[in-house]
């Protein structure tokens, strides 16, 4: 597989792996946040299509629609979460539309097309289609792993669901011994460096 198919293959999975932590949960659970900086599903989905419009969009001459939580004087944030008048499905939509436009220019350019992107600093501002497929499959990946957490806190669903691969089948009893091994690792690392402090560690 060409360097470019096998990119914008891994980013199209990595854009499914995040619209499919809202599978089955209701308006307020993709929404609410759950970390103390906000972190919220809607509010990750919402962010990587519009990350996806300005970096395969304006930075490669091609821009999409205005989007007014990207403008300068928008809120901080503003688009890391869903006010109540953005509907899921405008959210999710906008995401789809995100993808392909962002599909458009991959295809339409070879990897070595240059762009540049505005908003980074002027030395490393001038970029190839390469440098920001990587960019952005890398950006994407650390969002879905964010949504990966999130959801997890919210109703205890990991990974790609029951078929996942990467995921060991242990039902309840077995996760919570898991839990428990690691917090006795942990407890007991940091019992043995707080005494290799109070004792000046081991010295020749």
């Amino acid at each position: 597989m060409e360097p470019k198919a096998t990119l914008q293959r891994y980013l199209a999975v990595r854009r499914s792996d995040l619209l499919a932590k809202l599978d089955g949960l209701g308006e307020y659970d993709i929404r609410r946040p759950l970390t103390p900086t906000g972190t919220n599903l809607l509010g990750l989905v919402k962010h990587v299509a519009s990350v996806q419009l300005e970096y395969f969009g304006l930075v490669f001459g091609r821009p999409g629609p205005a989007l007014p939580w990207m403008d300068d004087t928008a809120p901080d944030n503003a688009d890391m979460w869903a006010t109540a008048d953005e509907s899921r499905e405008d959210i999710v939509e906008l995401h789809h539309y995100s993808a392909a436009h962002s599909d458009a220019t991959i295809d339409a350019l070879p990897l070595d097309a240059p762009g540049s992107v505005p908003w980074w600093d002027e030395a490393r501002r001038a970029v190839t289609l390469h440098q920001i497929l990587v960019h952005v499959c890398v950006e994407t990946a650390r969002h879905a792993g964010h949504a990966d957490i999130v959801r997890e806190l919210i109703d205890g669903r990991i990974g790609n669901g029951p078929a996942d691969p990467n995921i060991p089948p242990l039902d309840s009893d077995a996760w919570s011994a898991h839990t428990a091994r690691v917090e006795a690792a942990a407890r007991a690392a940091a019992s043995a460096t707080a005494t290799g402090r109070a004792t000046g560690g081991n010295r020749a």
